[in-house]
């Protein structure tokens, strides 16, 4: 698996979750469980922590990194993603808060102490500076990022929908692997 400590903290992953082999996971890293980490994938939890919740999907070429702890901010910045969250391809993820069920459209960027509220959709290519905070139930898009509408009530179910098929995705590569070695012990 591509687990690697900084000092003396090991990553933790939760039961049933799927690491890409290209992944790479750093530090204080604690990923719950039915989640997944895909293609070339990067969590650096060295200077501080990484929290992913359950069933949800980090996509590939996304990079997540914190802020350390100093004594203007005893806490740092940490990264915060919660259950049944989708973080789209090359999505940058600096010591920010995202709450369950959001989606975060490929190619954005979101920068230290954003707070995203639970059933946020923010869409591809978007930045959101430092310190803003995504109001629940609302579609942000653009650079930087701005609430354009509430999301409709079938966007919202769309959330979770797409985490679960995340979960579904992941088990098929989990018992790929499995069948695999299977197969190369014969």
């Amino acid at each position: 698996m591509p687990l690697s400590p900084y000092l003396d903290t090991l990553p933790t992953v939760g039961a049933s979750t799927y690491l890409h082999d290209t992944a790479t996971v750093i530090g204080d890293v604690r990923i719950g469980r039915d989640s997944s980490i895909w293609c070339n994938a990067v969590l650096r939890g060295d200077v501080n922590r990484i929290t992913i919740g359950d069933c949800s999907n980090i996509q590939d070429f996304t990079m997540g990194h914190v802020s350390h702890k100093h004594p203007g901010k005893p806490e740092g910045s940490p990264l915060v993603i919660g259950n049944y969250v989708t973080i789209g391809h090359s999505v940058m993820l600096h010591g920010c808060s995202i709450g369950d069920e959001c989606l975060i459209g490929m190619g954005s960027i979101v920068m230290d102490d954003v707070v995203v509220e639970a059933q946020v959709m923010l869409g591809a290519g978007s930045l959101v500076p430092p310190g803003k905070v995504l109001k629940s139930g609302h579609l942000y898009v653009g650079r930087p990022a701005v609430a354009v509408r509430a999301l409709t009530s079938e966007e919202i179910a769309y959330l979770k929908y797409s985490a679960e098929h995340y979960v579904r995705v992941k088990n098929n590569y989990l018992a790929t692997a499995e069948q695999g070695s299977k197969a190369s012990q014969v």
